[in-house]
């Protein structure tokens, strides 16, 4: 079957946005690509140094296969107007996958309400809409939702308050959302790619990853991906509502 997918977060070509759009490309499906650069410019890592077109050249150029808006997910109305445009592009999307996130540090006694409300609004309430949207223009059999979660429910990420809320969020909400849209043939699953390297560690974090992860390394975005079309093909149909910990065997209590 081929899927006519949109995919948010596709900014960087070392991120798991990215990896998920080349393969879901890879495999046939028609994708829709969402980024938001200047979020990316103001973060540690930095913005693609190609900028999003870098990103579209290396994923193949825009074409029958592929597509590609920018947006603020911390507009409200971002959200639906992105179903709306990848929708006029393509026809009828069956296939959602919510990669995108807003990363805030804060330990509890430094976090602000401006800060908690960015993160809830992009990484909840935009995620919640993007859904709503999807879910509106859906006619299929076979739908899917594939949203992203963290490590908070292994462990816990004490600076990191506002990003884990909102993860935790997302998490809790994948049950109620799969029951949700049960009967309109859409499922709904979150995936905790564990310790993925995407360029933002620093030589502290990194050092103790790679000692307490069985392979000795990070996992890779594109093994993040695999777990995104696992549960996007025939053989999932049955699997929905489920947070699949994908973490590579992370020993984050080991000394």
């Amino acid at each position: 079957m081929i899927r006519t997918a949109l995919v948010t977060g596709v900014s960087r070509r070392k991120g798991i946005g990215f990896a998920i759009a080349r393969r879901l490309l890879d495999d046939g499906h028609r994708v829709f690509a969402h980024s938001f650069h200047p979020y990316d410019a103001t973060e540690p890592w930095g913005a693609d140094p190609g900028g999003v077109d870098g990103v579209l050249v290396e994923l193949g150029g825009e074409g029958a296969q592929l597509a590609h808006a920018s947006a603020d997910l911390g507009d409200p109305a971002a959200p639906a107007a992105l179903v709306a445009a990848a929708v006029e592009r393509f026809g009828a999307l069956d296939t959602l996958v919510v990669n995108h996130a807003r990363s805030q540090n804060g330990l509890l006694a430094e976090i602000t309400a401006e800060q908690l409300d960015r993160t809830w609004a992009v990484n909840v309430r935009a995620s919640l809409l993007l859904v709503q949207a999807f879910a509106a223009q859906f006619r299929g059999e076979h739908g899917r939702v594939v949203l992203f979660t963290s490590g908070q429910h292994r462990g816990p990420m004490p600076d990191e308050i506002p990003y884990i809320a909102t993860k935790g969020a997302l998490h809790q909400l994948t049950a109620s959302l799969a029951d949700g849209l049960a009967d309109r043939g859409i499922t709904v699953n979150c995936v905790n790619p564990g310790p993925t390297d995407t360029g933002w560690a620093g030589p502290e974090l990194d050092a103790f990853v790679q000692r307490h992860m069985p392979r000795g390394r990070w996992n890779a975005p594109a093994e993040a991906a695999a777990v995104v079309a696992l549960l996007l093909g025939p053989d999932a149909a049955t699997i929905t509502g489920q947070v699949v910990d994908a973490e590579g065997g992370f020993r984050r209590w080991t000394p």
